[in-house]
């Protein structure tokens, strides 16, 4: 857990949460996860749009370049071109299982 108390989740943990769950081999589940993880990345860098229902979508998204920016580090004056940026956009469903505010807890109706 970090410092400002907000914990992560790795791949590592995926992998073990998912093995907790089914009865496969936990190298068949890594091998399944990191090839899914790829699949996501390979259509990206096609220009390609990944749309997982209920959870969101992963596209890939153009930053303007400038002639004159900063780098924050050195300071130095350089210059960027236009680039992509993966971005990810919230499915419906992800966005109302997290709309609760942190530390409230959900009350089930």
């Amino acid at each position: 857990m970090k410092a400002d108390g907000i914990s992560k989740v790795s791949k590592a943990d995926i992998v073990d949460a998912i093995y907790g769950k089914v009865s496969t081999d936990r190298k068949d589940i890594q091998k399944v996860v990191d090839l899914f993880i790829e699949e996501i990345k390979n259509a990206l860098v096609l220009d390609k749009i990944v749309e997982l229902r209920g959870f969101g979508t992963f596209e890939v998204k153009i930053r303007k370049g400038r002639e004159r920016a900063r780098n924050p580090k050195t300071g130095e004056i350089v210059s960027v071109t236009a680039h992509g940026i993966a971005a990810f956009r919230a499915g419906r469903e992800l966005k109302q299982d997290v709309w609760v505010l942190k530390g409230e807890k959900k009350k089930d109706n």
